[in-house]
């Protein structure tokens, strides 16, 4: 499958590292634009040199700021003419007693999780939807669907973003706009081995602490490791090309088959 993007502009969220780097990578590779986000403008920079070392014919432009405020998302949308590719990576997580979590975390999360990317597609999909072309990707998780006890509220707000999705692939019926969330599963990335470290010990070799970590807390993993941020970028390239222009209002899963259901 041959997939271009040629003459796209894609604006990916939280995408200095990770996840979000990979799809960067990936989007470039098929020919967009690619609009490098991240808050640090230093950080930024740094990770659109090293995304044009990965993708050499790449055509990566740096648009930091912090899309969990009004002013900016404003500059981040500032610095594009236009988004054809909009993918709402950005998000926070972290281990935290359900007890523990005050109103000011609960609210954080829902700002950077759910709010920056409501923010976003309601400035891109208009335009979108004007031109008749338009993709729009939210990076959800398996904690959309099975809530992890060790951090309900980042869980809550995957779960709302598969919401948003939905809803607003109805306000896009019929423009030519399709709305999606991928579902991704325990992925492999340096938060996430710190993460995985701060469970199950500081002190074990990292791929001792990856298979405890997937055996006590992530059994219903059936790949039974971490998913590569790779294999989450070619899903969500898929979506954003033409081959993928009947699907719409999903929650396609990169999950390792780690939700346990026939349907998300």
């Amino acid at each position: 499958m041959q997939i271009a993007l040629d003459g796209r502009t894609a604006l990916v969220t939280g995408s200095t590292q990770g996840i979000g780097a990979a799809i960067a990578a990936g989007l470039a590779a098929a020919g967009a634009r690619v609009a490098v986000n991240g808050r640090d403008p230093g950080r930024t920079g740094e990770a659109v040199e090293r995304l044009r070392e990965q993708v050499p014919h790449g055509d990566f432009v740096a648009a930091p700021g912090d899309l969990a405020t009004e002013p900016g998302a404003s500059e981040v949308l500032g610095r594009l003419p236009a988004v054809d590719v909009l993918v709402n990576n950005l998000g926070v997580f972290g281990s935290r007693p359900a007890l523990e979590i005050d109103d000011a975390e609960w609210r954080r999360y829902f700002e950077v999780n759910v709010l920056s990317a409501v923010r976003l597609i309601r400035a891109c999909l208009p335009g979108m939807a004007e031109r008749g072309w338009g993709r729009v990707l939210n990076i959800a998780s398996d904690s959309a669907v099975v809530t992890p006890a060790e951090m309900i509220h980042y869980g809550t707000t995957k779960t709302a973003l598969l919401a948003v999705t939905r809803g607003f692939a109805k306000e896009a019926a019929g423009t030519g706009v399709t709305v999606n969330s991928v579902i991704a599963g325990p992925t492999h990335t340096g938060g996430v081995e710190e993460f995985v470290h701060s469970l199950v010990g500081a002190d074990l070799p990292w791929d001792e602490a990856q298979r405890v970590f997937m055996r006590e807390h992530r059994p219903q993993s059936l790949i039974q490791r971490l998913i590569e941020p790779e294999e989450i970028a070619h899903m969500v390239v898929y979506l954003s090309s033409g081959f993928a222009s009947a699907t719409t209002g999903g929650a396609l899963r990169v999950d390792g088959g780690y939700v346990d259901a026939i349907l998300p």
